[in-house]
């Protein structure tokens, strides 16, 4: 009986051994499924920062690649109107937002640019402040003194600032009688992005665990702890200058009692945009070819006044650099056509990609430079012309 007890013992013990194995496996292979930040896709991230009104001052989906380091984003306004997915009703796009959570929020942004967001990450008004406390402050540049005397006065001088927690907050929320919205929007995501630098620059901070266990709760996320700290890893690698923020384009519309803003074209413009990041993002280009903003010169070849000036609108929302805009040599062109300069098929394919243009031609660049000799001067040369012709509706190129 001894016997057969000590290898029923034996038997026990291999088959828990063997258990711990499968189970060590499976754990580490969850683990590699649930926590991409190390892999090769494109991760989406909400980011948002939560006002005393517990309603979001800004919110940002950060399109990051770990492949290469490489990220972009695009702002999303609170007043975007558009069918809410949640509710069935048309409202604005931060009404299904709920303090502290981004879940029905996210939902939305999802369908509004088509694309999976992944994580969340919610800095709430009084934490935000103690994170910016934290990691030292945000260094920002505040391009012109701002000076604002009240009760409680907002003063900041131009230049690069190092603002603390509760200057931070007074930025990212003080509001300007004269400022547009789209101003307030750019000041704004100017901080989000100078928050990331300073998480990513103070990174080795969270490594000390006693600091660590303080600034980490401070977040409201997703994440799982392991891919939080490989996510403020990642951050440091960024070249957060290189960052665009882009933003849901549009005209305002009064809809039930208030104003929204309705995408342009049905969202179909900032989809594309968000697709089109995606796929930059995800290019193993090597140097910095990704990061390039080209140059464009759109000419109007039809007779519609203006055309070019509104397609200029269009095509800077997906972050081309239009230099130059005007008439072409005549006012009858039948086709649209993308003259390019850059002598890069897929860059080409993806720029006319933009209004579905499959009529691409090469012309090279006098001395391959930017300069051209003309009759009246020097006279840029850009990446790309765009010739509009009968076939563009406003949006894309019909016929194709």
């Amino acid at each position: 009986m001894k016997r057969g007890a000590r290898a029923d013992a034996s038997v026990f013990l291999i088959l828990l051994i063997v258990l711990l194995a499968v189970g060590a496996v499976f754990f580490a292979l969850n683990m590699l499924r649930s926590d991409p930040i190390t892999g090769e896709e494109v991760i989406n991230i909400l980011f948002v920062l939560e006002g005393a009104d517990q309603k979001p001052l800004g919110a940002y989906v950060l399109m990051f690649s770990p492949m290469n380091n490489r990220a972009a984003a695009i702002s999303i306004p609170g007043d975007v109107g558009m069918i809410l997915k949640t509710t069935n009703t048309v409202d604005r796009i931060d009404s299904v937002y709920r303090p502290g959570s981004a879940e029905n929020f996210k939902t939305e942004v999802e369908t509004l640019l088509e694309l999976s967001v992944r994580y969340t990450v919610v800095f709430e008004e009084e934490r935000l402040s103690r994170i910016v406390d934290v990691i030292g402050g945000v260094e920002l540049f505040i391009p012109s003194s701002i000076e604002i005397y009240g009760e409680e006065p907002v003063l900041f001088s131009s230049g690069n600032t190092v603002l603390d927690g509760d200057k931070a907050l007074q930025y990212i929320q003080f509001t300007l009688d004269e400022e547009e919205g789209n101003e307030a929007m750019l000041r704004r995501g100017s901080f989000f992005l100078g928050l990331l630098r300073s998480l990513g620059e103070k990174n080795a901070l969270f490594r000390d665990s006693s600091l660590a266990r303080y600034f980490y709760p401070q977040l409201k996320t997703n994440m799982n702890g392991l891919t939080r700290r490989r996510l403020f890893n990642a951050l440091a690698m960024l070249d957060i200058d290189r960052i665009g923020i882009q933003t849901v384009a549009g005209n305002y519309r009064e809809v039930s009692g208030q104003d929204l803003l309705m995408p342009y074209y049905d969202a179909t413009v900032i989809k594309d945009v968000a697709r089109q990041a995606q796929r930059s993002l995800s290019q193993k280009t090597g140097g910095n070819l990704v990061e390039r903003v080209f140059t464009v010169e759109i000419l109007n070849g039809t007779a519609i006044t203006g055309l070019a000036s509104r397609t200029s609108e269009l095509i800077r929302g997906f972050r081309y650099d239009v230099i130059a805009t005007g008439n072409a040599d005549r006012n009858d062109y039948e086709q649209t056509e993308v003259i390019d300069r850059t002598g890069l098929d897929e860059v080409a394919k993806a720029f006319a990609d933009i209004i579905r243009c499959g009529n691409i031609r090469f012309e090279s660049k006098i001395e391959d430079d930017l300069l051209a000799a003309a009759p009246g001067g020097n006279e840029i040369k850009a990446d790309f012309t765009l010739i509009i012709g009968r076939d563009f509706n406003g949006r894309v190129v019909t016929g194709n």
